[in-house]
């Protein structure tokens, strides 16, 4: 389980601090007295502050939060590549916990979580009001535990599913072979050593030149940490602008440009997405489709194109507060809107009708030969190994699309 992904930047004091509002005060005061006073059971003034300050940070956008001691190490260790949980990265939609996308490899990718879910109970317990951060340390809890969630899938009937909290190790990074000149690339998660780990992935798949086309598959992936997706995007780009970023604070206004070290060299590329695609995710999409670097396919994404910037404050607490927002190189805001693909392609399950023919000429006896010795007999379906791209429709179809574009580079 990973509250929202927040990125690291720097953030300087206003230079002129705006008056008290002295009225507001004197009425958080007053409310402050009636409920010591008033209230059914007693109340510590520790308590009434805290829940003031859940209050004004719930008030501001689904993002911004604070962060209790156990929340603010949580938020370090998903940065980090390993935590405990489920393994599902949140939002928060019409008061009810939302999954923005299930991690590969852990007990809610297993367990058959979807981008897009809402979570309305956690152990039979009702969500609805629960601030994200209260809904994290719920589902989070001691490896090897069971928890129930309760989720509605597209406006239809509630189900359950019963998991088994686990320690969560993210590998961001995976790679293989699809068919010989073609691989594909899978990031699940925007982590620290993501981009150096990209690099040197692209370094193996293509030491000679020899990569015909990559897909890149940022499907479900929930987004994390704002310099690891320029390093991305900068692995597939020789120059120019990736993102930049716009706030109040003069310091929250950063852009971020691409270095001449390319390692991609240029090999056909098609990027998938979905739904589940959020933030850095969005960041590397946006500046590989407005550079013309490859083909986006897949589903619109999420839209989450905010900066989370993470203040420490001196109690073992942090605020986890929304400071500014992506823009793409051509100046599109990622925020409410996501990225479009260049070419929609819906998710599907993908079957391959039984051949109609149960043989060829090569498989009769006594066939004559050809002048190239080369024959191509029937081979059974049950001979063939499984290849990612038989049973994913996308990938299929971004595997398809690189054949395609090599076909008509080599015609050209």
């Amino acid at each position: 389980m990973t509250p929202a992904q927040a990125q690291e930047m720097p953030v300087q004091e206003q230079s002129a601090a705006a008056p008290l509002p002295l009225n507001e005060l004197r009425t958080f005061v007053e409310v402050m007295e009636r409920i010591r006073t008033a209230y059914v059971e007693p109340v510590d003034d520790a308590t009434l502050l805290e829940n003031a300050i859940r209050g004004m940070l719930n008030g501001l956008d689904p993002h911004s939060a604070y962060l209790e001691p156990e929340a603010f190490r949580g938020l370090q260790d998903t940065t980090s590549g390993q935590f405990g949980g489920l393994g599902i990265e949140v939002g928060q939609e019409d008061g009810f916990i939302k999954v923005i996308s299930p991690i590969d490899d852990t007990p809610a990718a297993r367990a058959g979580i979807e981008a897009g879910d809402l979570i309305v109970k956690i152990d039979e317990e009702p969500v609805k009001g629960m601030s994200i951060m209260d809904a994290v340390e719920k589902m989070r809890g001691e490896v090897g535990t069971r928890i129930r969630l309760t989720l509605v899938r597209d406006d239809g009937r509630p189900f359950e599913v019963e998991l088994e909290r686990a320690v969560v190790k993210v590998a961001s990074v995976r790679t293989e072979r699809l068919e010989p000149g073609y691989a594909y690339m899978r990031v699940t998660q925007f982590q620290v050593n993501t981009g150096e780990e990209v690099r040197r992935e692209l370094e193996k798949l293509n030491p000679d030149d020899e990569l015909k086309g990559l897909v890149l598959d940022l499907r479900n992936n929930p987004g994390g940490v704002l310099q690891a997706a320029v390093e991305v995007a900068d692995s597939f780009l020789d120059s120019g602008l990736i993102v930049y970023t716009q706030g109040r604070l003069s310091n929250s206004e950063l852009r971020f440009s691409a270095t001449s070290n390319n390692p991609s060299k240029g090999v056909p590329l098609v990027v998938l997405i979905n739904g589940g695609s959020a933030s850095a995710s969005e960041i590397v999409a946006g500046a590989i489709q407005d550079h013309g670097r490859g083909v986006i396919m897949g589903t619109d994404t999420f839209g989450k194109g905010s900066v989370q910037t993470v203040l420490p404050l001196n109690n073992d607490r942090a605020l986890k507060l929304t400071t500014a927002l992506y823009y793409t190189p051509n100046g599109r805001s990622i925020q409410a809107q996501g990225i479009e693909p260049d070419i929609k392609v819906e998710r599907a399950k993908l079957t391959i009708e039984r051949q109609e023919m149960g043989f060829r000429e090569a498989d009769l006896a006594g066939h004559l030969s050809n002048e190239t010795g080369i024959e191509r007999p029937t081979v059974p379906a049950s001979d063939k190994p499984e290849r990612p791209q038989d049973a994913d429709y996308q990938l299929n179809q971004a595997l398809n699309l690189l054949k395609g574009l090599n076909i008509s580079r080599a015609k050209g």
